[in-house]
């Protein structure tokens, strides 16, 4: 049955689709959800509260010979989890660490540019834990990254660059305009503590997937 479905922290189109059933595309591309598609453009970052239209699931049907083995794959997975270590500007090369992903721990090292390997992923995956062998450990909520339209989703974008370390409350105070001026600074923008488009559009690309 045909559903709206309200966002939740931590859903994207692709876990929604995912337990639902269905491609991303699907879902994404659905004449009903094209008011939102225009309002959020990336299908990974979406808002509490947002309504995704979920339509009637179809069934496909595909005639194959009896005599023979066939393979079919579910095209929804896996997604993904990629992730560069970098301290004051420089990337954290040939370290060992452990990273946990919902319960699964793998062991590796950090390639000459600071990256972990990449991970795939179920595109429901709720929490990533990595510990480093310098001792350092990193806890990863995936899929809570808010758009960069609200408060929030600076926030959370100025967090994971290590730019702020208050709240995710969606308040523009005074901590938040420093960590702007701070990444404005460091990364040579006109350093003026407001969320400007050039601000916005260098932190969605320093923390895209």
């Amino acid at each position: 049955m045909a559903i709206n479905y309200q966002v939740k922290q931590g859903d994207c189109i692709f876990s929604i689709a995912f337990e639902k059933g269905f491609l991303a595309d699907t879902i994404w591309n659905h004449p009903n959800n094209t008011e939102l598609k225009k309002k959020r453009e990336d299908p990974n970052v979406l808002m509490p509260g947002d309504i995704v239209f979920v339509p009637d699931k179809q069934l496909k049907e595909v005639s194959e010979p009896t005599d023979q083995v066939h393979k079919f794959k579910c095209k929804n997975t896996p997604k993904l989890f990629r992730l560069q270590i970098v301290r004051l500007g420089i990337p954290v090369k040939d370290m060992d660490y452990k990273i946990n992903i919902d319960g699964v721990e793998k062991q590796d090292k950090t390639d000459g540019e600071g990256w972990i390997k990449p991970e795939p992923i179920l595109p429901n995956a709720k929490v990533a834990k990595l510990e480093l062998a310098d001792g350092s450990k990193y806890e990863f909520n995936l899929g809570h990254l808010d758009p960069i339209d609200e408060v929030t989703g600076i926030q959370g974008r100025l967090y994971g660059l290590g730019f702020y370390k208050g709240a995710i409350n969606g308040q523009l105070n005074a901590e938040t305009k420093k960590a702007l001026e701070v990444f404005q600074r460091s990364n040579k923008l006109p350093v003026t503590g407001a969320a400007d488009e050039q601000t916005k559009d260098l932190l969605v690309e320093m923390t895209a997937e």
